[in-house]
């Protein structure tokens, strides 16, 4: 390995350990505060930790045949949980009870589906992973993905309508981030995934921890009138 695959191997591990700093926070706020959202949020940034550790794995040279899978399930995952966080300004209980079902027997066919599709190793480039899964494994991930992502987008809209918040313009880039990630696949710009999902997790993230919530967000306001 050259001086800049050690970079981008340093990189890797570096954005990973931020991830695991989130986590870590997410957890201490749930001690702190007791809301369960922080466990929502803290669960999304693990599975976004551990497919940056699974790219650290495999960039190193590590076979990565048992990791494929991991990575698969992770990439589709990480939006379906993150977006359980948002259905809160949503407002309506029953909706958000039958999101959260959708979402978690979603990820449930998901991973079912990558332990039985075999992967080919050339899904991986030069330790980086290129290449996508076989086509039905990529049509049941966005039955988490293509959902997740509108519920972000629909929660950031509703959000703004009730009030103008820099937290919320954050949440919709990161959702525009993580939803266009496979650009990237098709632009053959593999690396750049890799950051993208870390800057769309953390975009989301700051948005998510101060979204106003259905119940008791203030009416829309003007752009002048914020603070």
């Amino acid at each position: 390995m050259d001086a800049e695959g050690y970079a981008v191997a340093a990189s890797l591990m570096f954005v990973f350990a931020l991830l695991a700093a989130l986590v870590v926070r997410s957890a201490i706020e749930y001690r702190r505060t007791g809301k369960r959202d922080q466990i929502i949020w803290g669960s999304g940034l693990s599975l976004a930790a551990a497919a940056m550790a699974v790219e650290t794995i495999v960039y190193w040279g590590v076979a990565p045949g048992p990791f494929l899978p991991a990575y698969v399930f992770l990439s589709a995952a990480i939006v379906g949980v993150l977006s359980l966080g948002a259905t809160r300004v949503l407002g309506r209980p029953r909706l958000e009870t039958a999101y959260r079902v959708y979402t978690l027997g979603s990820c449930g066919l998901v991973a079912a589906l990558c332990a039985v599709t075999p992967l080919p190793a050339s899904m991986v480039t030069d330790g980086v992973i290129t290449g996508n899964p076989p086509l039905d494994l990529l049509l049941v991930s966005t039955l988490v993905t293509g959902p997740a992502t509108v519920l972000l987008l629909t929660a950031s809209y509703l959000s703004l309508r009730r009030t103008w918040r820099w937290h919320t313009v954050l949440m919709i880039a990161g959702a525009l981030i993580l939803g266009a990630g496979g650009v990237l696949y098709i632009a053959t710009f593999p690396v750049a995934l890799y950051y993208a999902e870390f800057i769309g997790v953390l975009l989301l993230f700051l948005g998510l921890v101060s979204l106003p919530t259905g119940h008791t967000a203030p009416r829309s306001v003007g752009i002048a009138a914020a603070p």
